[in-house]
């Protein structure tokens, strides 16, 4: 396994440029099944999780081709099984939404229990009903292999009751596009990769009204055609950045980053004394940071937590987290959503952070606190925790290991040699 090792006490200056975003690309390549014509999609990021995704699509039988760094030809001409590989599968939790694709297309699809972050319980529930109102028999067989068969699928009405899920809400569009008649869809995400989805499908053809709205109105239709996309940028890579400037004193610019969708980002950011400027399609980061936590109404300790869009992100909780134990002040960060996210902060107190985990769901932060390193190694336990490790090495004092960076990996793209580009002390060592 690999390992980063971290000198801290650099501020990070300079350009980068991020990449595309990990949670639309990972439902765009699935999506590519609804049509046998050749797809071309563009700003991919360079990610464990799209490359175990396109071992999939090739599993399956559909050609993928790199075209050139970040763009890749889809054709799913021929789709030779209907059943994933109980490995490959295991590796991500987006494995799962290629059921809707597969049952939309084929009529069928055999799918394992999907892997990813162990953040707490993440039920499937919502995203097998969705599948059930539009006309697919769901079974469960032995060791956790899910079987799905439609015979004939047809357009419903579809209320996403127990939560705006963003996975049951790409699964049931991409299966609806398909399916005869009109399906609704109320309760429905509507974060930036949920309406990538849907602005891509109907460059493909698909008939889909209310895209940025919690009401998705879709028109089913007989057949999809090719198309060439090109997907936004990564905000949580872009808000990690942000967090990254802001705790080591640097300054820097990100360019194409898509501002307009940073808006509840930008006032959460806010009240942990974290500011920045928009030039254009850029975010400039300066050096002053006031790095203050904000007071509740009636001096009450501020609260954070995170809400479906346009609500503050859940997956930038672990961010705030370090960001909150380098500013002024008390505040409560409380992740409703998933009961382990803040598993990792224990790392942090050992590295000096004053903060306490109070339940599974929240965490007192009390700033500013003088990090020091972890020489001995602290584990990357997911994607935004690990993240969230790399921030709190690089404004320590000292040289920090973490170890699982292949958990990193998954969801940001040589993320090392974006930070040595900015002057970070890091590197990887296998």
């Amino acid at each position: 396994m690999s390992k980063f090792i971290i000198e801290g006490g650099y501020p990070l200056q300079g350009t980068i440029t991020v990449s595309g975003n990990k949670n639309a690309a990972l439902k765009l390549l699935p999506a590519c099944i609804l049509t046998d014509e050749p797809v071309i999609l563009h700003n991919i990021p360079d990610i464990q999780d799209v490359r175990n995704t396109i071992l999939i699509l090739r599993d399956l039988g559909v050609e993928v081709t790199e075209l050139a760094s970040g763009s890749w030809r889809v054709h799913a001409q021929h789709v030779n099984k209907t059943e994933l590989d109980s490995l490959l599968a295991g590796r991500t939790r987006a494995s799962f939404v290629f059921s809707g694709p597969l049952v939309a297309r084929m009529g069928e699809a055999i799918l394992p229990l999907p892997g990813g972050d162990v953040i707490g319980g993440r039920p499937l529930d919502t995203l097998i009903r969705g599948l059930e109102a539009l006309g697919t028999r769901v079974e469960l067989v032995d060791r956790g292999i899910f079987r799905m068969n439609a015979d004939r699928l047809a357009g419903a009405g579809y209320y996403l009751q127990a939560e705006a899920s963003v996975t049951a809400t790409e699964n049931t569009v991409m299966t609806a596009v398909l399916s005869p008649g009109q399906t609704i869809i109320d309760n429905a995400a509507c974060e930036p990769h949920v309406r990538d989805l849907c602005y891509f499908l109907n460059q493909m053809g698909a008939h889909i009204e209310g895209i940025g709205t919690n009401r998705l109105v879709i028109e089913g239709v007989a057949k999809l055609s090719g198309t060439e996309y090109t997907i936004g940028a990564d905000f949580m890579e872009v808000g990690s950045f942000i967090g990254a400037a802001a705790v080591t004193g640097g300054e820097i610019r990100i360019k194409n980053a898509d501002p307009h969708y940073l808006g509840m980002i930008r006032l959460v950011y806010e009240k942990l004394g974290v500011i920045w400027e928009v030039d254009g399609q850029d975010v400039l980061v300066p050096a002053d940071q006031p790095l203050r936590i904000a007071s509740a109404l009636g001096g009450r300790i501020l609260q954070i937590k995170p809400l479906p869009w346009p609500g503050f992100p859940a997956d930038l909780m672990s961010i705030a987290v370090v960001i909150a134990s380098q500013a002024h002040g008390s505040v409560l960060l409380h992740d409703w959503m998933y009961e382990s996210r803040f598993f990792f902060v224990d790392n942090l107190t050992f590295m000096g952070a004053r903060m306490v985990i109070c339940d599974p769901h929240r965490v007192i932060i009390e700033g500013r606190s003088e990090l020091h390193a972890s020489p001995q190694g602290v584990p990357s336990p997911d994607i935004r925790a690990g993240m969230a490790l790399v921030l709190a090495a690089l404004c320590a004092e000292g040289t920090s290991v973490i170890h699982n960076i292949q958990q990193i990996d998954r969801g940001y793209e040589h993320i090392e040699q974006k930070l040595k580009t900015l002057g970070a002390h890091i590197q990887r060592v296998d």
